[in-house]
């Protein structure tokens, strides 16, 4: 029986964000493994993640910084690079960087010799105007040892853009913790949020560009004139990123439609929630809307199917990759109409229950275990193959 494995999976952040709660989700599954897995990250005010977990966790000293965004990168790998340096510093296995920060911190580490390498999972890309940024995030995946992608779209985009080869380990849904069965926390939240009789429409991930919530807004706007008791709801929004001005505009155009603001009216922007009302608002909700322009593969979809939640997607990759054809609502996630008819199928009754069912079918197909199961057997393959660096594809 071969010996269980220390590894440190590490993230950029506290907060509910993509990256984070796979960190977390993967963690849990190697611990039930019997692996050492611990998650880390940077926790400046010392709160800890937003969410418990299973396997270890290590909040990272660290200096909160109001700079631009590049300062704010250059501490966070600068934290890192501190903590990991000490005399006392744990020693791991495996070191597993889930961004473009804790990857270059670890690349910066292996070339003090200080550890013998690392893996990096690469969620998605981004754009940067400024070339430092543009920088972190090609050193962040040109030094690991291995990449990983969660969806094939960035494998291949990795492959043909920067001549990456990097190796597809899909996402997981905890059908434990994301369950259709109501409990008395939905009430509560329901009243707590006024919640009519809709169609409730809830969006995930705050304002910003990449979740398209301009757009969002604009569909509702459409449906509202069929629906006229329809209400939405956006969630989350902790985001490293500055989105203020897109937010201005955001506000800018529920002033000019004249929506009403607060529970029991058209809309709610709730910001962060506590993570264990998440089930419970999925369940409150007749539709997710998630017409997201960039992902890495989308995990509130898979949390939402799970929930019994019909959902609406861009019919792009990594979504038509893994989301078969009647499984959900397709919308071109440029054009508000396309989404506001998706949000109109995903909410006719035998149409959402035809979602439904087959949303439970793509989510058996997915589990945490079955991927910790893969990233195991990776990290033991580049235990066994000395640093080179990521492979070229």
């Amino acid at each position: 029986m071969e010996a269980a494995l220390r590894i440190a999976l590490l993230t950029h952040s506290t907060n509910p964000r993509g990256g984070v709660v796979h960190a977390i989700e993967l963690g849990d599954a190697l611990h039930a493994l019997g692996q050492h897995a611990t998650v880390l990250a940077p926790d400046p005010h010392g709160r800890g993640l937003f969410r418990e977990t299973r396997c270890g966790w290590t909040g990272v000293p660290a200096r909160a910084v109001d700079g631009n965004l590049a300062a704010r990168v250059r501490q966070g790998i600068d934290d890192y690079v501190a903590w990991f340096a000490r005399p006392d510093a744990p020693q791991f296995d495996i070191y597993h960087a889930q961004d473009a920060i804790s990857a270059n911190a670890l690349a910066v580490l292996r070339g003090r010799g200080i550890i013998p390498g690392f893996v990096r999972t690469v969620h998605h890309l981004d754009d940067f105007d400024d070339p430092l940024l543009a920088a972190w995030q090609e050193r962040g995946y040109r030094a690991a040892d291995r990449v990983l992608c969660v969806s094939r779209l960035w494998c291949e985009t990795l492959a043909r853009e920067h001549d990456i080869a990097a190796l597809q380990v899909s996402n997981g849904v905890d059908l434990a913790r994301w369950t259709p069965e109501p409990n008395e926390r939905d009430l509560a939240l329901r009243a707590g949020l006024g919640l009519g009789p809709g169609p409730v429409v809830l969006a995930v991930g705050g304002i910003e560009p990449r979740k398209n919530t301009l757009r969002i807004l604009q569909a509702f706007l459409l449906l509202r004139a069929r629906l006229p008791r329809a209400q939405l709801v956006i969630a989350g929004g902790a985001s490293l990123l500055d989105h203020g001005a897109y937010a201005r505009e955001f506000e800018a155009r529920v002033a000019a439609a004249g929506l009403e603001r607060g529970p029991g009216r058209p809309l709610q922007v709730l910001g962060r929630i506590d993570d264990k009302d998440m089930p419970a608002l999925l369940r409150c909700a007749d539709v997710l809307a998630f017409p997201s322009l960039r992902e890495g593969f989308g995990l509130v979809v898979l949390e939402a199917m799970a929930s019994g939640t019909p959902v609406v997607v861009p019919r792009i990759a990594p979504f038509t990759d893994y989301l078969p054809e009647r499984a959900c609502a397709w919308a071109d996630p440029d054009d508000p109409a396309s989404i506001a008819a998706a949000l109109v199928e995903a909410c006719d009754p035998p149409t959402a229950t035809r979602l439904r069912a087959r949303g439970q079918a793509v989510c058996a197909q997915h589990s945490w275990h079955r991927s910790a199961v893969r990233h195991l057997a990776l990290y033991r393959a580049c235990l066994a193959t000395p640093s080179q660096g990521a492979p070229h594809a």
